[in-house]
């Protein structure tokens, strides 16, 4: 695959992976509004490590006490803020995993990779962040998480499966409607990710391990590199912004976005 296509799908992965506006339905359309080569499995895979790799550094601290948190829940034990954490992010990532398996198999989310049904969820999904952002309180923070938010989150960020919905966008939702502050809604959001991107890498990797070869290996590790450069800036930027900006600019792009492909699968 050229470089220049790498470079341009590791960017639009890594950037979009982790603000509110769908890093899927960006692929998608991709190739299918530019006339470019769709990039196949192990370029999304690569990608998806990288941006992987980057929420993890950026949230290294969080990552260490959940992964500590862990190994006492193994243990049975659920006496520290990390064993709660992990059981959280855990409980959060079932209902995911379970919708995504079953549209894996069936077939769905080959079928819901349109122009139209990303057109819908951009607009649909970029209002309802605006109306949970300007509509919910900010008296929460994020080490106030309990198990019923995250049975909540879980659900809604199964919603995401749906492409065009936005993983980041639709669990940000939650959390402010729930009443996190913006920032500790995007931190929320962001640590769900981690085990989200995880599995859905996983389920992506078994399909395409056997069709490797070197060229794609290679392709491959470059698109990561990029994705994940890029991944840490955009999360780096929001994270800062958020402590002065909402999420109304995001959604302003979600709407426009959404009204033009509307447009173009409707004439």
């Amino acid at each position: 695959m050229p470089l220049f296509q790498l470079i341009l799908i590791a960017i639009i992965q890594g950037v979009t992976e982790f603000l509110p506006v769908s890093s899927s339905g960006h692929l998608i359309l991709l190739p299918g509004l530019t006339g470019l080569e769709d990039q196949g499995a192990v370029i999304d895979v690569a990608v998806h490590l990288g941006t992987l790799f980057a929420v993890i550094l950026f949230f290294w601290a969080d990552v260490q006490v959940a992964l500590a948190g862990t190994l006492r829940l193994l243990q049975g034990k659920l006496d520290t803020p990390g064993a709660f954490l992990a059981l959280c992010l855990a409980i959060a990532t079932v209902p995911v995993v379970i919708v995504g398996l079953i549209l894996h198999l069936t077939g769905l989310s080959d079928a819901m990779r349109s122009i139209t049904v990303i057109g819908w969820t951009m607009l649909i999904f970029g209002l309802f962040l605006y109306w949970a952002d300007q509509t919910g309180a900010q008296d929460r923070t994020a080490d106030r998480w309990s198990l019923r938010h995250a049975v909540i989150m879980g659900l809604w960020q199964a919603v995401a499966l749906i492409p065009g919905t936005s993983r980041s966008g639709i669990t940000i939702s939650a959390a402010r409607q729930l009443g996190y502050a913006r920032s500790d809604a995007a931190k929320l959001a962001m640590l769900m990710s981690i085990p989200t991107i995880l599995a859905s890498g996983v389920v992506l990797g078994i399909d395409v391990a056997s069709r490797a070869d070197a060229a794609a290996a290679r392709d491959g590790a470059i698109a990561a590199g990029f994705a994940f450069v890029a991944a840490l800036l955009a999360l780096g930027i929001m994270m800062r912004l958020l402590r002065s900006v909402s999420f109304t600019p995001y959604v302003i792009y979600r709407v426009i976005l959404g009204i033009i492909l509307l447009a173009i699968a409707y004439s």
